[in-house]
């Protein structure tokens, strides 16, 4: 098995997340494992080799919430780049967010998250998610009221 070349790595990670919407809430999930150990952010995580974006985006929301999701449209894509003591780049990925919505599955805590719950917008504050995720909901839930799902 070769070795999780996330930290410290010789060139930037494509990862992809999402923004879960149902019932007036979002998902959010408390993360276990750096970056952002035991902190509440938005579900996602690194694409793999010959996997498209959506794909990605299934497959991490099933493994980490449990939820088979619809992949509706982008919602921001941005850098996060987060360096060591020293300034050498600890982390860098190329996140690409979507909106989705749950359509199958049963909610619970996956592979790298220790927790996984749906809160209404106005109930985040506790949840103390970093400026940019904030920022990704907001936009997020703007998308959904522009451009509602499609029910299919």
């Amino acid at each position: 098995m070769r070795p999780d070349r996330r930290e410290y790595p010789e060139r930037p990670i494509v990862g992809v997340g999402a923004v879960i919407v149902s019932g007036g809430g979002v998902l959010v999930v408390r993360r276990r494992y750096e970056p952002l150990a035991g902190r509440w952010s938005l579900p996602g995580g690194a694409l793999e080799l010959g996997e498209t974006l959506e794909s990605g985006v299934r497959r991490e929301m099933l493994e980490e919430t449990g939820l088979e999701v619809e992949v509706g449209p982008v919602i921001e894509v941005f850098d996060r780049i987060l360096l060591d003591e020293t300034r050498r780049v600890r982390y860098h990925f190329v996140l690409v967010d979507y909106l989705c919505w749950p359509v199958g599955g049963e909610l619970g805590p996956g592979s790298d998250v220790d927790a996984a719950v749906f809160v209404r917008p106005t109930e985040l504050d506790p949840y103390d998610l970093t400026t940019k995720a904030r920022a990704v909901i907001d936009r997020a839930l703007e998308l959904a009221r522009e451009a509602p799902r499609v029910v299919r």
